[in-house]
This record gives structure tokens, C-alpha cells and sequence, in this order.
């Protein structure tokens, strides 16, 4: 059995130098589709990814809960209330909700005055618990974040943003220094990594200051008569994951925007929040306008379904590269077949079988499918990787192939070169060895 494959793999490589050029364009075509598969891919990937992260800046799968202002009357109020969150709304939200895991108050307040002993800056702060910072990617490159005790003992310390550091340390190092935040002093205990960000609700996170929360709702409390220290901007939360998964499914089997709009109002985390504070409030649960949010979930869903759509576009493309190049396989062997016709019927005549026959031309088939696979993969991993050695622009993350675009380019260039071979294989067996003898090329 070796010696049979030794031979039949011989003989076929000797049939294919026997005819270079037409071996070198027949194979032109599957290299091209595959490198055309290969960069394609890797750019959708690259750009997936790119995006993923900087969508992953603002936090992933949150609920941003705002102040609202009714559209309906309930319980013998007037429509047009404002609504306020305060503290207690957290605390009943953290008790009662069941889709929530994890929640935080913050506390913004813009255009206070903050001064190092280098250089002062106009600077928005925020008072927020530590879990804040794992559910909006708050990560520290110096320092340390915000804890549990320095909320506890509502200490005056501030994790500072990258640019905001910058422009009040320049390139020293930020930590352990004391800034003052409308005149009242703070320890800088840490300072936020470089983030991209491409969307925010209160201003990019670079420029700004976290603070415990207790310290923020004691010395910047917001401004207006109808304002107390209870008083919150804003209320973040993270569904459980089983819940963002339902949101997602609900959300693919909407096809505009319209109807994501709809859908944001009537979810499953909106609807739990409108009902309990709707009781807190006096404001009927239906009323949409009560309470603002910003769902992320749905924005991650509609960006997950453009770039399906674009790996569709890209995946078609290189298909269609793929079968253009085995269409020309086959059609390099169908001629392969007329030429060597005078030989199939030598062979048949001293003695082979109309299965080695056809075993053989198979064999020169797959073997020239297989061989331009390969060197398509060598350059398409080399192209990638070159491309890769330059700086990224923001939003990609260079060139990927994935160990899925590479199984599956090798599932498509096997389904291929079977499918180019076979039939030209059966067409040699298949001649008539008198007829073939015959045969005058």
C-alpha cells in the first residue's frame, strides 16, 4: 500500500512539472482565493475586535439610570413631574431587583476648580462606590483604585483620569500628591490607564476625577433648591448575565429602529426598574418617560449585527474566489484528461484498472488543490503578520486569523479540490481503452 501511494504521488508530481506554466496559473487561482479568504477575514476580526474594545470603555452590558420627568398622571399627580433619584432609590433597587447584580451611585459634578502644585484646571469629578469602576473599565495604570474603606470613611482621596493627571502633573508621577478640589484637599491615590473612548454621559472618563461617593455627597453636593445630598446624576447597574443574554435574543428579532427603541423601553431591566420606583415615586409603571436609561446591551447588539453582515460580504467574496479557482482546476484537468487520452488507453491496455486510473488523475487534482492551499495560507499568515508590525490606527486590533477562519478555509479548500477532481478523474476512467488507443492528439 506505501509503494502505491509513493508511486501514485511520484507520478502525479512528475505529470505536474511536466506542464509548469499551466501548473503555475492553475494554482494562481486557489492561491489568490485563499489569501483573499485569509486577509479578509483577518480584517473583519481586527476590526471586531477593535471596536469591541472601545465600546468595552464605556462599560460592558450597563444600564445608565437618569432623573426623568413624567408623560402620564398617577395617583391624582400632574403629568410633567420631575423625577429625582436619590440614595434610597439605590438601596431599594439593590434590595428588591432580581435582575440587577451589581449597582452604583455617582455623584457628577462639573467645573469645580482643581489645583496641584504645578498647575490648576477647570475638572468634572464623580462620586462613585468601587464596584463602579469594574462595571465602566475604570482601570488604574499607577496607584490604586477607589475601596470599600475609603467609602466607609468617606476619606478624600481621587483616583485622577489620564489627561487630567497630565495636565495637572504633567510627566510626574501623580500618586501620593495632594490636589485641591475647590479648595479642599484631596490624595491623589491613583490615575486611570490612556482609555479610547468613543461615547460617555457626562464627558470623556480621561478628564476626570473619582472620588468615594460619601466624600462626594459631602463636600459637592448638587446644586438647586429642590437638591440634597441624597440626591444622585445617575444610577449604574449591570444585569445578570442570563438577563443581558434574554435582552440580546429579543433584541435580533427586531429588524429596525424603531423597534429598538421600542424594545429599550419595554425590556425586562427597564420594566423591573420602572416598577419599583414607580411606588417610591408615585408615577404609573407604564410611563416610559419617567425615568431615563441607557441601555449598552443594545448598542453592542447592533454593532455584533453589522459586523456579521460585513463577515457575511467578506466570507461570500472569498467563497466565490475559492470556487473560481477550482473551476479552474477542473477545467485544467478536463484538458489534462484530452491530452493524455493516447496514455489512458496504454495504461488500460497492459493492464490498470479504470480505479487507478481514476485514483491517479484524483490524486493530481487534490494534490494541486492542496499544494496552492498551502502556499496561499504561508503568504496570506505572512501578509497578516507584516501588516501587523506597523502601528494600529484606533478601533483595530491588527490583522487576526482565528483558529475558526482557518479550519474553515480548510474545509472549503477540501470541499473544493474533491469536487474539481473527481469529476475529470471519473471522465479518464471512464474512456474506452480501444477508443482512447485510437485517439490522435
Amino acid at each position: 500500500m506505501l509503494l502505491f501511494i509513493t508511486d501514485l504521488l511520484s507520478q502525479t508530481w512528475a505529470n505536474l512539472r511536466a506542464n509548469r506554466l499551466r501548473t503555475f496559473l492553475t494554482m494562481f487561482g486557489i492561491v489568490w482565493g485563499v489569501i483573499s479568504f485569509l486577509l479578509l477575514s483577518a480584517l473583519g476580526e481586527g476590526f471586531a475586535r477593535g471596536n469591541q474594545k472601545v465600546l468595552a470603555e464605556l462599560g460592558k452590558n450597563i444600564v445608565i439610570i437618569r432623573n426623568g420627568r413624567t408623560s402620564m398622571q398617577a395617583g391624582g399627580a400632574r403629568a410633567g413631574r420631575v423625577v429625582r433619584l436619590t440614595i434610597d432609590d439605590l438601596k431599594t433597587l439593590q434590595a428588591e431587583s432580581k435582575l440587577l447584580e451589581y449597582i452604583s451611585p455617582e455623584l457628577a459634578r462639573g467645573g469645580l476648580r482643581a489645583k496641584s502644585a504645578y498647575n490648576s484646571s477647570s475638572v468634572q469629578v464623580s462620586g462613585i462606590w468601587p464596584i463602579y469602576q469594574y462595571m465602566r473599565t475604570i482601570e488604574v495604570d499607577r496607584g490604586r483604585p477607589v475601596s470599600e474603606e475609603d467609602c466607609l470613611q468617606a476619606r478624600r482621596v481621587a483616583v485622577l483620569g489620564f489627561d487630567a493627571a497630565k495636565q495637572l502633573f504633567a510627566d510626574r508621577d501623580p500618586v501620593g500628591a495632594t490636589v485641591t478640589l475647590n479648595a479642599i484637599p484631596y490624595t491623589v491615590i491613583g490615575r486611570v490607564r490612556k482609555k479610547q473612548q468613543d461615547s460617555n454621559y457626562q464627558g470623556q472618563d480621561d478628564g476626570r476625577f473619582f472620588i468615594p461617593y460619601e466624600a462626594a455627597r459631602k463636600d459637592f453636593p448638587l446644586p438647586g433648591s429642590m437638591n440634597t445630598p441624597d440626591h444622585l446624576s445617575t444610577i449604574i447597574a449591570a444585569p445578570y448575565q442570563h438577563v443581558t443574554d434574554e435582552m440580546r435574543d429579543l433584541i435580533e428579532h427586531e429588524t429596525n429602529m424603531i423597534s429598538f427603541v421600542g424594545l429599550n423601553a419595554r425590556g425586562p431591566v427597564e420594566a423591573d426598574v420602572r416598577r419599583i420606583l414607580s411606588t417610591r415615586h408615585d408615577f404609573d409603571a407604564g410611563d416610559v418617560e419617567a425615568i431615563s436609561f441607557w441601555n449598552t446591551a443594545i448598542e453592542a447588539v447592533m454593532f455584533d449585527k453589522m459586523i456579521a453582515s460585513m463577515d457575511e460580504f467578506f466570507l461570500a467574496v472569498a467563497i466565490v474566489t475559492l470556487l473560481l479557482g477550482g473551476i479552474g482546476v477542473m477545467n485544467i484537468m478536463l484538458v489534462a484528461v484530452r491530452e493524455r487520452t493516447r496514455e489512458i488507453g496504454v495504461r488500460k491496455a497492459i493492464g490498470a484498472t479504470a480505479a487507478k486510473i481514476q485514483c491517479q488523475f484524483f490524486a493530481e487534482g487534490l494534490l494541486l488543490t492542496a499544494i496552492s492551499g498551502l502556499i496561499g495560507f504561508a503568504v496570506g499568515m505572512g501578509l497578516c503578520a507584516l501588516v501587523n508590525l506597523a502601528p494600529m490606527p484606533e478601533r483595530f486590533e491588527g490583522m487576526i486569523v482565528t483558529w475558526q477562519t482557518g479550519l474553515f478555509a480548510v474545509a472549503v479548500l477540501t470541499v473544493i479540490g474533491v469536487a474539481a477532481s473527481t469529476y475529470p478523474a471519473r471522465r479518464a476512467a471512464s474512456l474506452p481503452p480501444i477508443e482512447a488507443l485510437r485517439y490522435e492528439a
